[in-house]
């Protein structure tokens, strides 16, 4: 597999040398993401397998290439878990496309993001160098944790082809309760709900209904279902996958796809009626044709970000503009990884 790192490495170095530019190209389960690029295919998709795995560490290393259903069959046999369940767009989602995306699934404020569980990396920069940042232990760090800036840079700094990762045992129950709730509601069940030392381990409102998932100890479970009165729900797994995988009816449509983070709290009157409420409140679904302006002021009054997820123009930039501060940062992250903007240009934002 060294060979196959040194040739990822010398089609980096021939694209700068003849001026080309690259989309990195996987599993290709999340083309429809980010800005529309036209570039030359870098495929990394034969670059997988198991490095390491050390179930009693906790601890995972795996080629980008891998796809989630193979570390999932892995984790399985030894009861354990990616516990930001990465949503499967399809049986070619990889793992180094979901950290690029940066994709967490039902359960992100509980057990933490995608970018939380990442150890360390290797990657390929602009330049064709073969790096490694982190390892395989939770440590501190001076400086920038480039490991976890690769989470969401849509693969503008780098040709991943290495990914370590924090992994968990399987919790011994989990169960589903349900009510039927307003909007308004459902949002303030939800934040009285999370304020509780309960095993909470999910909650979404979708059409009326509130879904709240509890995962933990037997002892610990039970003692909750027990406490609250909502509708248990035995047969909740097909409903938390299809929305991890986001194959739910609501995200099945060729309209505009907008998805917000916010703070938990924030109403927006004007869609929460319409909108997937995940998160336990901080993520919003919603499906429509909307100006892109509006939506972002929509989202800062709410005290956070909205991206146009999939659908609508993607030529123009799709992602919430950063501040300009904040803008200045990613342009010369990626000036340093990538000085020639060979590698995915543009496909974060259009001056990337």
């Amino acid at each position: 597999m060294a060979d196959l790192s040194q040739q990822l490495q010398q089609q980096v170095l021939d694209a700068r040398s003849d001026k080309r530019q690259l989309d990195i190209v996987a599993g290709n389960s999340k083309a429809s993401m980010g800005r529309t690029t036209h570039a030359d295919t870098l495929n990394v998709s034969d670059h997988t397998g198991v490095i390491s795995y050390q179930p009693v560490e906790l601890v995972l290393t795996v080629r980008s290439g891998t796809t989630l259903t193979e570390i999932e069959a892995l984790l399985d046999d030894n009861n354990q878990m990616l516990a930001f369940e990465p949503p499967r767009f399809s049986e070619h989602s990889t793992i180094g496309g979901t950290l690029a995306c940066n994709l967490s699934g039902p359960g992100r404020p509980w057990a933490g993001s995608i970018r939380d569980h990442v150890l360390g990396v290797r990657l390929v920069n602009g330049l064709g160098e073969h790096l490694k940042f982190g390892g395989q232990v939770m440590k501190n760090v001076a400086g920038y944790d480039v490991s976890r800036l690769q989470a969401g840079a849509m693969g503008t700094l780098g040709v991943l082809t290495e990914v370590s990762l924090k992994v968990l045992p399987k919790p011994a129950a989990v169960r589903t309760l349900s009510w039927q709730l307003e909007a308004k509601q459902a949002l303030s069940l939800m934040l009285e709900l999370a304020g509780k030392p309960k095993p909470i381990s999910a909650a979404c409102w979708i059409e009326g209904q509130l879904y709240v998932r509890l995962s933990g100890a037997q002892s610990a479970v039970d003692a909750t279902l027990k406490e609250w009165d909502g509708c248990d729900e035995p047969d909740s797994d097909n409903f938390w996958r299809a929305l991890r995988d986001q194959q739910l009816s609501q995200f099945q449509s060729n309209d505009p796809l907008w998805r917000f983070s916010i703070n938990p709290a924030a109403e927006i009157p004007s869609l929460d009626h319409l909108s997937i409420i995940d998160w336990g409140g901080a993520q919003r679904w919603y499906r429509g044709h909307q100006d892109k302006h509006e939506m972002e002021a929509l989202a800062e009054r709410a005290g956070g970000q909205v991206s146009l997820y999939t659908g609508g123009d993607r030529t123009a930039d799709v992602f919430h503009q950063p501040v300009p501060a904040l803008q200045e940062i990613q342009k010369r992250l990626k000036a340093s990884f990538d000085p020639d903007g060979i590698l995915n240009s543009g496909r974060l934002y259009s001056w990337m």
